[in-house]
């Protein structure tokens, strides 16, 4: 058609012996002037122009449509039924989990799992010090963490801050529609001799945006009690009552104070208390010298800064040793009460449940009856209740960036409830962590491990992505860095929540598998179709650094093992071994919900046959020059980091020197030389078979001193590593470029424990290598929190020195499951 069309243009067969004329007669053609065409023929160019323009239009409609529909689907919830079903979280339908400790970033607060709940919390200050009150990494706190927490009904912490013991402890209590009561008692006492400072207690309870709180004071200037109403919570009175010495004997002299104030938002509390002090108070006990201290003015605010909620703060001066308590009873278990849960009552419910505790931890993990000693036990006993007190429950909106538009964009409003890696340092929800915490929380609490895998499956998106790292609400916000908070869409991580399903299934009610299976069925399709490598049964993270020249190694965050070597130069032809093996873990998996659920499954059982059979994985990963599996893809071992100076600009004073990537040898497809981690995927996941020729190769890495082994776990990358311990950037120092990480070694663990268990020429030397790893690990991490008082984020490979954030009472608390030898 587009040649005839060509052929009949201008006035057709008419013009053409004139054309041929001219064509042959130089003079005609000097002589005739070039033809505008006749009448139809501008109507067919004004015709073919505007089709065309029409065109034009139609495709940049198009296209804008098309962008608009992709960052429409990226905000858009999941169609599938809820995982979890509306109004299961509830006072009524789930009192047992209704309060809690869900407030991680802070020493010690409560809420409900409402998402605009009413929030109670402490903070102190010794005088002459600094105001505490959310969790951070360098201010001085020299230990802190719980000591006993249930994740239900009841908790004991202590918190050590230079000099000053408190003790904080909580027991909640049944009753009415509103999740019943909860009574707190806080315990402050002065380590070591000499005089006590005065210390501050600061008790508050705030809204966010629904709710009211009224106060009731005594004297006109000591807070004795808030009448609050809340939709969640209906009516409820909180009650403050007056301190007394250690042991409870008899009150104790204190000043108060009390602050009633608007609150712009919640992660502005700390901000708003801090602008009410004065040192214009006077503490004055009869027969004692009178001194100044900083107490809160009645009234306040921040200034510019309209009020989105209230403030009711309750401020006990003091000098230490004391007992405070605080009861908070909802008014509809009014008739069910028998009496404040305050005092001797309070004592007897607290030693009730510190036994039932003991007995429930020893019969859940048996530490007792393996000989494990007191003080190990009780280290035990510690992480997991760190673990438990870290649960969270955080409402509001991720900001996201979709690769179809530049301008960020605020997510789907969601809730979510899970565990949190560190208090101090990562007080949110990261996906990957989450599934090794549901290894440990299932098998203290299935249910409470059901619920929370339940909550992430509701992340998801019309696509079926779920965001690696969940900054929900204002309060979560206020703890990352700003460079930190989007979260990209064409980002993955690994899929462990299948870790925990894989643990919960047998025992798993079918209604609640029925709920999660599509949205985990879609989860896994995002990932095989969006992670997709450049072959068949490849996989690529996307997502690396897009700086090759700033980093040594351009870091993979979606892959979770941030810095982890990878081919240096990232392109479309990488294979990523620990994706695949993922991908092997989740089509296993998959495949047995399905089969239980009565639903097709033969599409996951194949797949997961492909991605597990061996000879394919060596084809794609087996580096023989290794004598390893290995990532391929573009790579240069012969890459430094050095420093550069950039070029003069003219009227500009010397730019600093920049420490950039040189590349002293071209890079080339090949396999990635960096034997760790990633190596021992096929092992870790349990894809190689028993009789794999492989498995010595891997087990020899492993035990080997020159490589993984260590006297403190395996290190993430072997010494002789090109980048072992190489930092990435000037301020980027090597993270799992050699340090000891308990969540692999504990795959590690499991991994061994099997193939100690299962016929095969290599079940000896696999028995072997598992006692003493599980030996070392178990040690080293015990001996640290000895020392420190704190689980690690990582343990250093030269001497198992706990590094970076602490606490870190997420997989880093799976230690408890490797002492009682359950995988």
């Amino acid at each position: 058609m587009a040649g005839e069309r060509r052929r009949r243009g201008g006035d057709g067969p008419r013009e053409r012996p004139r054309e041929r004329l001219r064509d042959r007669d130089p003079k005609l053609r000097q002589q005739q002037k070039p033809q505008r065409g006749s009448g139809r023929g501008r109507t067919a160019l004004a015709l073919t122009a505007a089709a065309a323009a029409l065109a034009l239009c139609l495709a940049a409609a198009a296209a804008g449509w098309k962008r608009w529909s992709e960052a429409s689907r990226l905000v858009t919830p999941h169609p599938a039924p809820p995982a979890v079903p509306p109004g299961s979280t509830g006072p009524l339908a789930s009192p047992t989990y209704f309060w809690g400790t869900y407030r991680p970033h802070v020493y010690f607060g409560m809420k409900t799992r409402s998402p605009r709940a009413v929030v109670t919390g402490l903070m102190w200050l010794q005088h002459g010090g600094n105001l505490r009150h959310t969790s951070e990494q360098n201010d001085g706190v020299s230990r802190y963490g719980w000591l006993m927490h249930d994740g239900e009904n009841f908790g004991v912490q202590e918190i050590r801050d230079e000099g000053l013991l408190l003790r904080t402890e909580f027991v909640k209590q049944p009753g009415g529609d509103h999740g019943g009561d909860w009574s707190w008692r806080v315990t402050a006492k002065m380590e070591g001799k000499g005089p006590a400072p005065l210390l501050s207690l600061f008790f508050y309870v705030a809204t966010d945006g629904q709710g009211t709180l009224q106060p009731v004071l005594e004297n006109g200037t000591r807070l004795a009690a808030v009448a609050g109403m809340a939709e969640e919570l209906g009516d409820f009175t909180l009650t403050f009552l007056p301190p007394t010495g250690e042991g409870g004997e008899g009150p104790k002299y204190a000043s108060y104070n009390f602050l009633a104030a608007g609150v712009p938002g919640l992660h502005r509390l700390t901000d708003l208390v801090r602008h009410s002090l004065r040192e214009s108070s006077v503490f004055s006990p009869p027969g004692r010298p009178r001194r100044r201290f900083f107490g809160v003015s009645s009234t306040g605010g921040l200034p510019g800064e309209p009020p989105r909620g209230q403030l009711l703060l309750h401020q006990v001066t003091l000098e230490p040793p004391a007992v405070l308590e605080v009861t908070l009873e909802s008014g509809s278990a009014a008739g069910a009460r028998q009496g404040r849960l305050a005092g001797p009552a309070l004592s007897a419910a607290l030693a009730r449940h510190t036994a039932a505790f003991e007995r429930r931890f020893e019969d859940t993990f048996g530490l007792g009856t393996r000989g494990v000693s007191l003080p190990q036990r009780r280290f035990a006993q510690a992480a997991l209740s760190e673990m438990l007190g870290g649960i969270g429950f955080f409402h509001g909106r991720s900001l996201l960036r979709s690769e179809h538009r530049e301008e960020p964009l605020p997510g789907m409003e969601s809730v979510l409830f899970t565990a949190v890696p560190s208090r101090s340092c990562f007080p949110r929800g990261f996906l990957w962590d989450e599934g090794f915490h549901l290894l440990l929380l299932a098998r203290w609490d299935p249910a409470l491990a059901r619920d929370i895998l339940a909550h992430w499956l509701d992340l998801l998106n019309a696509d079926g992505w779920i965001p690696r790292e969940q900054i929900l609400g204002e309060e979560a916000r206020s703890r990352v860095p700003p460079e930190f908070v989007l979260q990209h869409s064409e980002t993955a991580n690994p899929p462990t929540l299948l870790l925990a399903l894989e643990r919960l299934l047998p025992d798993a009610p079918l209604p609640y598998l029925r709920r999660l299976f599509p949205r985990l069925r879609s989860w896994f399709e995002w990932l095989n179709r969006t992670q997709a490598g450049p072959e068949p049964f490849t996989f690529r993270w996307r997502g690396r650094d897009p700086d090759p020249e700033r980093f040594l190694n351009p870091k993979t965050l979606s892959s979770g093992l941030d810095d982890y070597p990878r081919a240096s130069h990232p392109s479309a032809q990488e294979r990523h071994l620990d994706l695949r093996c993922w991908m092997a873990l989740g089509a296993r998996v998959l495949a047995a919900l399905a089969e239980r659920l009565g639903e097709p499954h033969a599409p996951y059982r194949d797949m997961a046959a492909a991605l597990s059979d061996n000879a394919l994985l060596e084809r794609l990963h087996w580096a023989p020059e290794l004598g390893a599996f290995a990532d391929f893809g573009n790579h240069s071992s012969a890459v430094a980091l050095r420093w550069h100076r950039p070029a003069p600009v003219p009227g500009r004073p010397p730019a600093a020197p920049q420490l950039r990537r040189e590349v002293r040898e071209a890079p080339r497809l090949q396999f990635v030389a960096a034997l760790g981690y990633v190596s021992l995927f096929p092992l870790l996941l349990q894809l190689l078979r028993a009789d794999s020729p492989r498995l010595p190769a891997l087990l020899g890495s492993m035990s080997s001193e020159q490589q993984l082994w260590t006297p403190f776990g395996l290190r993430s990358l072997a010494r002789d590593s090109p980048l072992y311990l190489r930092r990435n950037t000037e301020h980027d120092p090597p993270y799992w470029r050699g340090s000891v990480w308990v969540n692999i070694n504990f795959l590690a663990l499991r991994a061994l424990h099997g193939y100690a268990r299962a016929e095969g020429p290599h079940r000896e030397r696999a028995a072997k290598l598992y006692r003493e790893l599980r030996q070392n690990l178990v040690a080293n991490v015990f001996r640290q929190y000895e020392a420190t008082g704190f689980l690690w984020e990582h343990y250093r490979d030269s001497d198992g020195t706990g590094q970076g954030c602490h606490p870190f009472a997420g997989w880093s608390a799976l230690v408890v499951l490797a002492m009682a030898e359950d995988y």
